[in-house]
């Protein structure tokens, strides 16, 4: 089995040099050299094979040699065509905002809901229990001011739509999947290139909110059931699955992926995901997948 070690500074800062490269060979006590390196873009981010399975310790010297540059990194085997899925959480992740918060935020409890949404993400509080907590606070809210939300206030992630087009152009079935609302995963999956979009559904009364979420709820478990059931769907397996996200309620479809990683991630997140990208946008995924920048699209 081949592994690799790829690291990939934030827009060139610091801007990584053959010097950083040897730095991480030297890490490898042998386990690399310089003829397996190449760059996945000058000077930003560059791969190495490695000639056998680095050990916990390696591992870790490499997390901290990262850490003290500031630059995200992934060691592990896999490779651009093993990639059948990307499975990808939306609020914090591909896009920058809680929309339950957003939404709390335009009827004057915007505080008390992001103070329970960020408990829930923490894994702190039971996620059904939090979730019909904060959409009873939104009983009443025009359903129009749903799409004045998303127009006004949602913002995606940075190198968001370059990760999914690249990967949509590469052949791999994107889908977004939400514990939040198909009212605004439907526009954020329609505008990045996901293939599919999977969410709650607000219940909508006379034109307002109700107060309730459809059952049953997409959460935790539902995350990775539904990636085991797409790569069903689609010939493959979860050892060719991507995932991403950054709350608790993610690590469950992280752990079922050959690839999970915790973006900007909370503490339970990060330890439970196989890479973590805490100082890059979302374009950095692909560097860490392997995607050389001349491959990028969108």
């Amino acid at each position: 089995m081949t592994y690799f070690v790829r690291v990939a500074s934030p827009s060139a800062l610091p801007r990584m040099t053959k010097a950083h490269a040897e730095q991480v060979i030297a890490l490898f006590d042998g386990g690399a050299n310089s003829e397996n390196m190449r760059w996945l873009a000058t000077d930003i981010a560059f791969e190495m094979t490695l000639t056998r399975e680095p050990s916990e310790a390696i591992k870790q010297a490499v997390a901290r040699w990262c850490e003290t540059w500031g630059v995200d990194h992934m060691v592990g085997t896999l490779q651009p065509a093993d990639i059948r899925l990307f499975m990808a959480d939306m609020d914090s992740t591909m896009i920058e905002n809680e929309c339950i918060d957003e939404l709390a935020d335009m009827t004057g409890k915007g505080a008390h809901v992001a103070e329970i949404t960020e408990a829930a993400m923490r894994g702190e509080l039971d996620f059904e229990a939090a979730l019909d907590e904060r959409v009873a606070l939104l009983t009443g809210l025009p359903e129009g001011d749903l799409a004045r939300c998303y127009h006004e206030r949602i913002r995606f992630t940075p190198g968001a739509r370059t990760l999914v087009q690249t990967l949509h152009h590469a052949g791999v079935h994107c889908v977004l999947v939400s514990g939040g609302f198909r009212q605004f995963t439907s526009r954020v999956a329609a505008a990045l290139g996901f293939h599919r979009e999977i969410a709650n559904q607000l219940v909508v009364a006379d034109g307002s909110l109700a107060g309730r979420v459809e059952r049953p709820l997409v959460d935790a478990p539902r995350k990775q059931q539904e990636l085991i059931r797409t790569c069903e769907e689609i010939s493959a397996t979860p050892s060719q699955a991507v995932a991403i996200g950054d709350g608790a309620n993610d690590i469950p479809m992280l752990q079922a992926s050959a690839l999970g990683l915790a973006y900007y991630g909370k503490e339970k997140t990060r330890r439970a995901a196989d890479a973590v990208v805490q100082y890059g946008d979302l374009s950095t995924v692909l560097f860490l997948l392997g995607y050389p920048q001349s491959a990028w699209r969108g």
